[in-house]
């Protein structure tokens, strides 16, 4: 199956990271975003590694849509050069429009928010809410300690292998984006068992 990749929603960081290599890949996934038509869908910052990205498409062509709620809206410092800026009330919104909005969602270097949006779109996932791929972005070997502690999740039997294979990984956009195309989803059958009355 090849997926048709309108719009990605991208999940990063409002922070630079120490290193210069974060901030320098993300602006290369969104000029390679842009160089091949998809419209990146992120949340709405100028600043960090979110600024970056939606920097990255920008300035290539591309189309960007932020959604920020309102209240971070100065603390984030929302970026005004953008396609369009959706603003909402909560956080919980935000997400929500992020997942409407996209046909896959790409995972770069970020802190607790990040990780937050990440395991929530993976755990609609794994209840079969959704069938679009997640890949986490490997930047600088990033994540690689959060890959190590889901494969603990599954070897002391608090994840099933299969949900393992909700999660792409690779250190390399091109290779990421390839394996968002090919996803298929894997088939979880039912999450939930019906009792038996």
């Amino acid at each position: 199956m090849l997926n048709d990749m309108k719009r990605i929603t991208v999940f990063c960081g409002s922070s630079d990271g120490h290193q210069n290599i974060y901030k320098t890949r993300a602006y290369e996934l969104g000029k390679k975003l842009a160089q091949q038509k998809t419209v990146v869908v992120y949340g709405g910052a100028s600043i960090g590694v979110m600024g970056a990205v939606a920097d990255g498409a920008l300035e290539n062509g591309g189309e960007v849509i932020g959604v920020i709620p309102v209240f971070l809206s100065t603390k984030e410092i929302a970026h005004h050069s953008l396609t369009e800026l959706i603003q909402v009330e909560t956080m919980h919104e935000r997400k929500m429009k992020m997942h409407e909005l996209a046909d896959g969602f790409i995972i770069l270097p970020g802190g607790i928010g990040t990780l937050e949006e990440f395991f929530e779109i993976l755990t609609w996932a794994q209840l079969g809410l959704h069938k679009k791929p997640i890949a986490i972005y490997n930047v600088n070997e990033y994540y690689n300690d959060l890959i190590h502690f889901i494969d603990q999740m599954v070897n002391n039997g608090f994840l099933k292998p299969i949900h393992k294979k909700l999660i792409l990984v690779s250190d390399n956009e091109t290779d990421l984006l390839i394996q968002m195309q090919n996803y298929t989803a894997p088939d979880l059958g039912k999450f939930i068992s019906e009792e038996k009355t």
